[in-house]
């Protein structure tokens, strides 16, 4: 069900780029709107290049001194998918694209990622292990509708004081 949603989003970013075209260039013109996305894509893609060499640069200095370049790692990311939508003809995909490469718009949206993407799914991997949720006693999701579970009352088992049991219940 999910996927769905993710494709029919995917579906209607082209589709209000297209609709959006249309009055742009009714009112610039074919041919300064052709040169508007042109421009738009070329400069996209040298900020894009330009981030993507600090951002490598970056996880290269954190591998170096040992540590994990978690946030590095998400930033290529992001800068590859800017790539994706500076590439994609059109002035919303460029917008988006603008927004993933330019750092100071990255940098909010690699929170909201980390917050409602990367920790939901480590913790589902790692049984809460991630965000501290874990159960220290007992079992944390009991099945109603086991058949295997046995509850055993205070009354069906007793002990002796000789340390022998009696199961007489």
């Amino acid at each position: 069900m999910r996927t769905r949603w993710i494709i029919a989003l995917l579906l209607l970013i082209p589709l209000s780029d297209a609709l959006l075209l249309v009055p742009v260039a009714s009112e610039l013109g074919l041919l300064p709107t052709v040169a508007l996305v042109v421009l738009t894509g070329l400069v996209g893609m040298m900020l894009v290049r330009a981030e993507g060499r600090t951002t490598l640069a970056r996880i290269q200095q954190r591998l170096a001194i040992g540590e994990l370049p978690a946030n590095q790692l998400l930033d290529g990311g992001l800068l590859i998918a800017a790539g994706a939508f500076l590439l994609t003809p059109g002035l919303i995909t460029d917008a988006l694209g603008f927004l993933l490469a330019i750092p100071v718009t990255r940098y909010p949206i690699r929170t909201v990622i980390k917050r409602y993407v990367v920790k939901p799914y480590l913790d589902k991997q790692a049984d809460g292990f991630v965000s501290g949720g874990v159960w220290t006693g007992g079992f944390p999701y009991p099945d109603e509708d086991d058949d295997d579970v046995y509850d055993v009352g205070s009354n069906s088992y007793r002990f002796d004081d000789d340390g022998d049991a009696d199961r007489s219940n």
